[in-house]
């Protein structure tokens, strides 16, 4: 007699089991909100998504799933994230060099002389857009420009909130219209086109979208008339007594950008431009290394324990003006494990989630929902922004409802870059909005900035999801089948 297989004794659950997890951890987390403020990300939220995750899984076993499958798929959940994880690990170390070695102070020094608050937003979308589009990686440009930005910005009296929504939003357009970019490559592959006519496509609702994001930051810049400003001239001095400030010092992210366009590895590349900051320190900033270490008469033992401590720990620079010591201040490695706990929780409850197939039961009941091009498009949007609340990662946001909805699609006459454009539109960038979110919780802790903090101020991301709505409610740009080009019908993945 046969023994009974996994898929003769699962039962799908029904709308309201799959919410229940979802509507848990919602609770939760607006609690934790409400009591703990921005402090709830130092391990309130993460309870709430193990809680929620641990609820996800009875569901999954009483639907007939073994526990070993539910633990299996949290595990596979945890890898899927951990060369995020590696990657926040070593932008922490990258920010602690390039501190010690002058390369974030010189940044500050010389984009204090050349920026001023009226066009400083601008400025900075503008400067983040086109690293990003050159590098293909949103994450690298925040990590690199996008924190020297911060700092001219707070120097320059500016809100961080204001600013970080300025970088943010600069970054993810460049990483969404550049080919060199793991999501573009992904949403056309998982929609069925291909990479240059998906750019080619997207750019239609992109560059509108960005456009609006910089006259909202040209406006806001108008409003800033220097009143309440810090003393420029007193931050630059402080800036130059502690550090030997030259145009050597941007060698090392000119070679980490070079890497990055020459298709090298983000782990790879992120190591080496930590250790050449290391380089550099030991090299133009002796006085730093000694300050760091607190060790003076023996140069090579200092060297050592200074950039691993930058690496590593976390590094103060102390100077006589206290908003320098405020932007000269780095975690390192370590600075970054409270995020890596948040990941690792998410990715627990995604793993949770998938396991029992609750996601995809709440996914495929949006899909009834849509009937006309406009509601369809809208419902993509929706399964996209939910797999970014849910599952916690961008790539989860465009490949799960890439598989749902692609058949949809091509049944209904609509060519595939239409959902490899509103893939990118609302799950490459929406991604960012959500704190416990992969890209969320990264960029919060690579900026020092809350992710509620910024992400009213984060425009272009915020509207990216709204333009593609509309053109799918009005008809503009949406690609259809002649009658002779319809392929060939295909079996719908839910």
């Amino acid at each position: 007699m046969n023994e009974p297989t996994a898929t003769d004794t699962i039962r799908k659950a029904t709308l309201l089991q799959a919410l229940a997890p979802v509507t848990l951890l919602v609770i939760l987390l607006y609690i934790n909100v409400y009591l703990f403020g921005s402090g709830s990300l130092d391990g309130s939220n993460q309870i709430a998504l193990l809680l929620s995750a641990a609820v996800a899984g009875v569901l999954s076993i009483y639907l007939g799933v073994s526990w070993r499958k539910v633990s299996q798929s949290m595990v596979n959940s945890i890898s899927s994230a951990m060369s995020s994880i590696l990657i926040l690990l070593l932008i922490g170390a990258l920010a602690g060099t390039w501190l010690i070695s002058g390369i974030v102070p010189a940044m500050i020094y010389y984009g204090l002389q050349i920026l001023n608050p009226t066009i400083f937003l601008v400025a900075a979308c503008i400067v983040c857009a086109l690293v990003s589009l050159a590098t293909g990686s949103s994450w690298s440009t925040v990590a690199t420009v996008g924190i020297a930005l911060l700092g001219i910005g707070q120097a320059l009296g500016l809100q961080e909130g204001v600013i970080g929504g300025a970088i943010i939003s600069g970054a993810y357009f460049g990483d969404k219209m550049s080919p060199l970019s793991d999501t573009t490559n992904l949403a056309p592959a998982m929609a069925g086109t291909d990479l240059f006519t998906h750019i080619r496509y997207m750019a239609y609702t992109t560059v509108p979208s960005i456009i609006i994001a910089l006259i909202i930051y040209l406006i806001m810049g108008f409003y800033q008339d220097g009143a309440g400003t810090v003393d420029v001239a007193a931050v630059l001095a402080a800036i130059d007594a502690k550090f030997t400030i030259n145009g050597w010092l941007f060698l090392v992210p000119v070679a980490v950008i070079v890497m990055i366009i020459k298709r090298v590895p983000a782990l790879p590349a992120l190591l080496v431009g930590s250790l050449l900051g290391g380089l550099f320190a030991i090299i133009f900033q002796p006085q730093i290394i000694n300050e760091v270490s607190g060790i003076t008469g023996d140069f090579k033992r200092s060297a050592y324990i200074g950039v691993m401590q930058a690496m590593y720990g976390e590094v103060s620079i102390g100077t006589d003006h206290p908003m320098v010591n405020e932007l000269l201040s780095a975690g390192g490695m370590s600075g970054m494990l409270n995020t890596v706990w948040l990941i690792l929780c998410a990715m627990v409850f995604g793993g949770a989630m998938e396991a029992g197939g609750l996601l995809q039961r709440i996914a495929s009941e949006v899909i009834k929902l849509a009937r006309s091009t406009g509601s369809l498009i809208s419902s993509t949007v929706a399964t996209c922004l939910f797999f970014n609340v849910t599952a916690s990662d961008q790539y989860m946001s465009i490949v799960v409802p890439g598989r749902m909805y692609a058949d949809t699609y091509r049944k209904r006459g609509l060519k595939p870059e239409n959902l490899s454009r509103t893939l990118e539109d609302s799950g490459t960038v929406t991604s960012v909005l959500v704190p416990w979110n992969t890209c969320g919780a990264t960029q919060a802790s690579v900026l020092g900035v809350a992710t509620l903090v910024y992400a009213p101020f984060a425009f272009f991301n915020i509207i990216s999801p709204f333009m593609t709505m509309l053109y799918g409610y009005l008809g503009i740009k949406i690609r259809y089948y002649k009658p002779d080009e319809i392929p060939p019908e295909t079996e719908a993945v839910v």
